[in-house]
């Protein structure tokens, strides 16, 4: 490709809304344009890089025995309402009718739409398992779309869904769409981690995130200095927490005088202990389908709650903050609240506290705290994990401290199990003649997102850093001087010798300033560029790596033998 001919309209200028590096130079280095909130046109050069990264995703998931189809954009809501997503998937879903007044959706994801497409066709164990999957556009109505393409409301993703006649053949297929994502991000060139992770929307028995390292990554994760846990920090678990500061000792359980005392630090430092004694009660209002309700959450006073584990342990659609007229409405005296004697009130403890000895809690009195309580004699399901991991605590599989890191999430496999096939009447039958609803499992990648996450992860003030495997083009020649007609005609012979070898090659055969050209390069950051300027006159010309924008002066005459060595 001439550069001449290329439309990749540069510019200097940031978008007024961008702030990470991905959004910032995919737009100014004509990747992409923004053509509405959380809407983007693919330009010649971006279009490039989306479909290297599709081609690998498809061959990858072709290796693994997955059938590539693909589904309509547009889902009836008839399908959405079997499953019961319909109404409780949240604002994302966008919600429309036709002319007709039938209801439809744009399609975020397609559980409904694949079970659909197998249901009553797939009707024997024998004929599983079979594993679908689309490349395709996906549509989620963001209340705020930011981030450029990390954050967007139309983007492409690659979803597999996998239909098997146990929970043994959805592990054995799980696991195998864990190595599949793993080849695939090697095979691009990214420090990633597959994380332990909160199933979310999608719902499932279990899942893991696969997470690109970067430092403007949206997610917290939390990674072990010695073995191979990690998980997001929504999800992550540690060993139990300790504390070497002496444990407070009261002969019995009895209430105490504690005024004004509301706060945990106020606590401990009143008793003269450590917050680790204490119990902290967190008080959140649970959004339900067709109700609302204050549910208490307990946990230490040294610790945080995770707020979705706490809506994953009372099965809430949404935990928001609670006022304080709220909690004086509902009985609750805010500062002094307790499990101890709470009535009419849903309530959960942190799995740690189960069993602990000797702790102060609140009265759920005012002015008063309970000291020397057990925390014994409670229903088991009360007890949930729901205190936030943060760095420094210990790893639950080796013991060694956890350090946090950041990532961006690229991919989300999930063990459905049979959430949906139950729901939908997704039957086959098994060995003995017996109907059974399909073990599924549920496979995501962000196709688009990529691209932006290859900047996040490689780039430096100038622009892009592309890698061999992703970059729209591997070396750009750089024409310093376009009426130079030894160096014009030296340029064009280079470039069709590498064309010939199958490589990847721009020439910069614009009429413009040395400066601008340069300045394209670093900015659109592709791995190497060949200037042909006046060293030509001593057969000499200039190969800079974009990296580190190294230079190395080449004798014209090795020049082909040496980037054949750097590239192929």
């Amino acid at each position: 490709m001439k550069f001449s001919q290329l439309y990749a309209p540069s510019t200097k200028e940031t978008p007024k809304d961008a702030s990470l590096p991905s959004h910032i130079f995919l737009v100014r280095s004509g990747f992409v344009e923004q053509i509405g909130s959380g809407l983007y046109n693919f330009l010649p050069l971006g279009k490039r890089v989306l479909d290297k990264i599709r081609a690998i995703v498809k061959e990858e998931m072709d290796k693994a025995g997955a059938q590539e189809v693909n589904l309509s954009f547009v889902t009836p809501a008839s399908l959405w309402q079997e499953s019961g997503r319909y109404n409780v998937f949240g604002k994302e879903l966008l919600r429309f009718k036709d002319r007709k007044e039938n209801d439809f959706v744009l399609g975020p994801t397609h559980e409904e739409a694949m079970v659909s497409l197998v249901k009553n066709k797939i009707t024997s164990y024998k004929q599983l398992p079979l594993h679908l999957y689309q490349i395709g556009w996906k549509f989620r109505d963001e209340a705020r779309p930011r981030f450029g393409l990390l954050r967007c409301r139309e983007f492409l993703m690659k979803d597999g869904y996998s239909f098997h006649k146990n929970e043994e053949d959805l592990t054995r297929e799980f696991d195998l769409m864990y190595e599949t994502y793993s080849r695939i991000l090697k095979r691009m060139g990214f420090d990633f981690r597959a994380v332990e992770a909160d199933s979310g929307a999608i719902g499932g028995s279990g899942s893991k995130e696969f997470m690109v390292l970067a430092k403007n990554g949206e997610d917290d994760i939390l990674l072990c200095e010695n073995c191979d846990y990690a998980a997001n920090i929504e999800a992550a678990t540690r060993a139990k927490k300790t504390c070497d500061k002496e444990r407070p000792e009261a002969s019995y359980a009895s209430k105490f005088h504690t005024p004004n005392i509301k706060s945990i630090k106020e606590l401990a430092d009143f008793f003269r202990i450590d917050e680790f004694y204490t119990v902290k009660a967190v008080v959140k209002k649970a959004i339900y389908e067709n109700e609302s309700k204050l549910v208490v959450f307990f946990i230490r006073g040294c610790d945080d709650l995770q707020e979705v584990k706490a809506q994953n342990a009372c099965k809430a659609l949404e935990l928001i903050d609670a006022d304080e007229s709220e909690l004086l409405n509902a009985g609750l005296v805010p500062g002094f609240i307790g499990f101890v004697g709470l009535k009419d009130i849903d309530f959960y403890l942190d799995q740690e506290l189960e069993n602990e000895k000797q702790m102060i809690i609140g009265a759920n009195e005012k002015d008063y705290h309970l000291v020397g309580i057990d925390v014994v004699n409670l229903n088991k399901d009360r007890f949930k994990d729901l205190v936030e991991v943060k760095e420094n605590d210990c790893c639950l599989k080796c013991g060694a401290k956890l350090r946090k890191s950041k990532g961006i999430e690229v991919g989300h496999i999930f063990k459905l199990g049979q959430k949906y096939s139950k729901a939908m009447n997704a039957h086959f039958l098994d060995e003995n003649g017996k109907t059974q609803a399909f073990y599924m499992g549920c496979y995501g990648i962000g196709v688009s997102r990529l691209v932006a996450v290859a900047i996040e992860a490689s780039h430096d003030e100038k622009g892009c850093i592309w890698n061999q495997t992703l970059a729209p083009f591997v070396i750009d020649i750089i024409i310093s001087n376009i009426k130079d007609e030894e160096a014009c005609q030296f340029a064009h012979q280079i470039y069709h010798q590498l064309q010939d070898l199958g490589i990847e090659v721009l020439l910069d055969d614009r009429n413009e300033r040395f400066g601008v050209k340069m300045n394209d390069f670093e900015l659109m950051g592709f791995p190497y560029a060949l200037v042909i300027g006046k060293g030509l006159q001593n057969n000499e010309i200039e190969l800079i790596q974009r990296k580190n924008l190294s230079k190395e002066v080449i004798k014209t005459e090795h020049i082909v033998e040496i980037i054949k060595k750097k590239i192929l």
